[in-house]
C-alpha cells in the first residue's frame, strides 16, 4: 500500500448544522408524511429540523486532512535539516573566517563535505584470537592501513589493516574470537535519517528456506 500526495492543498471549508429551535425551546423532530417522527437507522435517535445541514464527516474529506497533515510534517522535517545545516555552517565559519573546508552532517541523508564510509563485509571462517588474516566475502573498499571494526553478537574491536588481499584481509592480532558471519566494516555505524540519529549496527544472521514447486 503506499500513499500518492498531490502538491497541492486545496482548503475545505466546512459548515456547521443548525438546528431549529421549536417556541419551547427544544428540537424540532423530523416527522414523515403520517406524522410519525423519523428515526436515524444507525443511532435509534430521532431526526431533529435544521436550518442548515452543516458538512457531512466522511472518509474523503478525513483522507484529504490527513493528507494535509503528512505534507506539513514532511515540510517541517525538511525545513528543520536545513536550518541545522546552516546553523553549523555559520558556527564553523564563525570560528574559521573564510573557512572553506567546512565539513558537517547533520544525519538527514545530505551532508557537506563529508560522507560515511560504509565498506562492509562478512567473515567466512570462524577465527580465534591472535589471528591476522581474515578470510572475508570481499574486499571491496578496503584499504592497507586503514582501521576497521570487527564484530558479531559476543565480541567488538578496532583493528588496522595491514594488508588487503584477493579474498582476505589481514590485521593485527585480534584480541578476540568471531563466529563465522562476524561483521568487518570501516564504519558499523547506522544513521537514521529520519529522526537524525547515529545508532550502531547489527550484527545478525539470516535462515533461508528452500521450497521446490512442482
Amino acid at each position: 500500500m503506499s500513499l500518492v500526495v498531490s502538491n497541492k492543498y486545496e482548503l475545505i471549508y466546512w459548515r456547521d448544522r443548525i438546528w431549529k429551535i421549536g417556541p419551547d425551546g427544544k428540537l424540532i423532530p423530523q416527522r414523515d408524511e403520517n406524522g410519525e417522527i423519523i428515526y436515524n437507522p444507525l443511532t435509534g435517535q430521532p431526526e431533529y429540523e435544521y436550518l442548515e445541514t452543516g458538512t457531512r464527516v466522511n472518509a474523503k474529506r478525513l483522507n484529504h486532512m490527513d493528507e494535509g497533515i503528512f505534507l506539513a510534517h514532511d515540510y517541517i522535517v525538511e525545513l528543520q535539516a536545513t536550518i541545522r545545516r546552516m546553523q553549523i555552517q555559520m558556527e564553523l565559519d564563525g570560528r574559521v573566517p573564510g573557512n572553506n573546508g567546512t565539513f558537517a552532517d547533520t544525519l538527514d541523508g545530505s551532508s557537506n563535505k563529508i560522507t560515511l564510509d560504509k565498506a562492509l563485509t562478512d567473515i567466512v571462517e570462524a577465527v580465534a584470537i591472535g589471528t591476522t588474516t581474515l578470510k572475508v566475502a570481499s574486499v571491496d573498499g578496503f584499504k592497507p592501513f586503514t582501521q576497521v571494526t570487527i564484530f558479531d553478537d559476543e565480541h567488538s574491536e578496532d583493528v588496522l589493516i595491514t594488508e588487503v588481499g584477493t579474498n582476505n584481509i589481514k590485521v593485527q592480532a585480534l584480541k578476540n574470537s568471531y563466529k563465522k558471519g562476524a561483521k568487518v566494516a570501516r564504519s558499523n555505524v547506522e544513521i537514521d535519517t529520519v529522526n537524525a540519529e547515529m545508532g550502531v549496527g547489527d550484527w545478525q544472521t539470516y535462515n533461508v528456506e528452500l521450497v521446490e514447486v512442482v
